[in-house]
């Protein structure tokens, strides 16, 4: 697979390094108009790169020591949907910002009684002429306090089955009638919100898409929030590595047998990891759609994680759990706050992006073509699938 990857001395490099040696320390707003932000993306906001150019551009970004603007939801997720389906209007309005990370996005999506069900969500949008009224609650809803825009699904026809009849929006987050209220987590960050919306009125210029096929461009958005390419920490990109661990680990002295066992099983489910990442990307390098290896690899990727993280929180011994200032260190032991908050924060990954169960449902019925369990709401309306709950 290695002799796929492009060299050091490819001369598709030389681009990328002239800009570079022009640009030593981009803006953000020269980021996003030069198409680097996300140079897979057509142009003007990106550059029609293919996989191989992706390689050479964020290897050679490394190189320099420059990073891109960070924007996780809005350059992630939501201008690849306002690409998509967006008007001409909304696509000059929004992507630029967005790439430059000077408006943040937030994604209002999932509620109390839909999450996995996401389909099923209560949030209500009613015309009134060229506005929506909005009324509802959101869940989850990270860096809503202090996001520029969101983007929200609602349900503006209730008579409709509950896969139709959802209509996605652009969200101001300061309109009048929304209120944020912060949910602390389990790792004691501040970054999960409640969003509740109390006759919000949102312009029809904001719908994106056509009024009710919301589902669709959600799951547009959805898809773009799963696929990943990177290599990088057990934490969804971030935090260590198993390597990183097991370097700890050495420096700390490794007593058990069993600990050395369990050190010796990061290192496989790491590498088997890295060869299902590479398959991906190498399918991608020939032209190929990705397989089912895309699933798979973020069940194993997910579990590790945990697994990775209770093994730092075991060699560091009581003081992991200690929680002070981000550079402090307890001891001759590693950042006590990272392995903190990076062991509590572990305990998300086999659920958001898509729980571990609903993928292996996805491997189950579209791969090994098991039959799917039955859905008593198919065909049923929105508010006839909401009684039935109720019952």
């Amino acid at each position: 697979m290695d002799e796929l990857l492009p060299g050091l001395d490819d001369p598709r490099r030389n681009e990328v390094r002239a800009w570079l040696t022009e640009h030593p320390n981009p803006t953000d707003r020269e980021m996003a108009e030069s198409g680097y932000v996300a140079p897979h993306w057509p142009e003007p906001w990106g550059r029609g790169a293919d996989p191989v150019q992706q390689i050479i551009i964020d290897d050679e970004f490394a190189r320099a020591g420059v990073k891109r603007p960070s924007n996780q939801i809005g350059i992630g997720w939501a201008a690849p949907t306002i690409i998509f389906a967006g008007s001409d209007e909304q696509k000059q309005r929004y992507v630029l910002p967005a790439l430059a990370a000077e408006e943040i996005w937030c994604q209002l999506f999932s509620e109390p009684e839909a999450g996995s069900d996401l389909a099923g969500v209560g949030t209500r949008a009613v015309r009134d002429g060229d506005e929506w009224v909005i009324n509802g609650q959101k869940i989850w809803t990270t860096g809503a306090h202090y996001s520029k825009f969101g983007i929200l699904i609602a349900r503006t026809d209730p008579d409709a089955p509950k896969h139709k009849g959802i209509t996605y929006f652009i969200c101001p987050m300061d309109a009048p009638g929304i209120e944020i209220r912060n949910i602390t987590n389990i790792a004691g960050a501040k970054s999960f919100n409640e969003v509740f919306f109390t006759d919000v009125r949102i312009p029809q210029a904001n719908v994106v898409g056509e009024v009710n096929d919301g589902w669709r461009l959600a799951k547009v958005t959805l898809g773009n929030e799963r696929v990943s390419l990177s290599t990088g920490g057990v934490l969804w990109g971030a935090g260590p590595t198993a390597l990183d661990i097991i370097e700890e680990a050495k420096k700390l002295g490794v007593k058990t047998q069993v600990m050395r066992q369990r050190l010796a099983q990061l290192y496989i489910e790491h590498t088997v990891i890295e060869i299902i990442r590479m398959r991906t990307l190498t399918a991608r390098l020939r032209g190929e759609a990705p397989g089912p290896e895309a699933s798979v690899r973020k069940i194993m990727a997910d579990e590790h994680g945990q697994r990775a993280m209770e093994v730092a929180r075991d060699i560091t011994g009581a003081d992991a759990m200690v929680i002070g200032e981000p550079d402090a260190k307890i001891g001759k032991t590693i950042w006590s706050k990272s392995w903190y908050s990076g062991y509590m924060f572990s305990k998300a990954l086999t659920i958001g992006g898509g729980t571990g169960e609903v993928q292996r449902n996805i491997l189950g019925e579209r791969v090994l073509g098991l039959p799917a369990e039955p859905d008593p709401t198919v065909g049923m309306s929105w508010a006839e699938a909401r009684r039935g709950k109720a019952l």
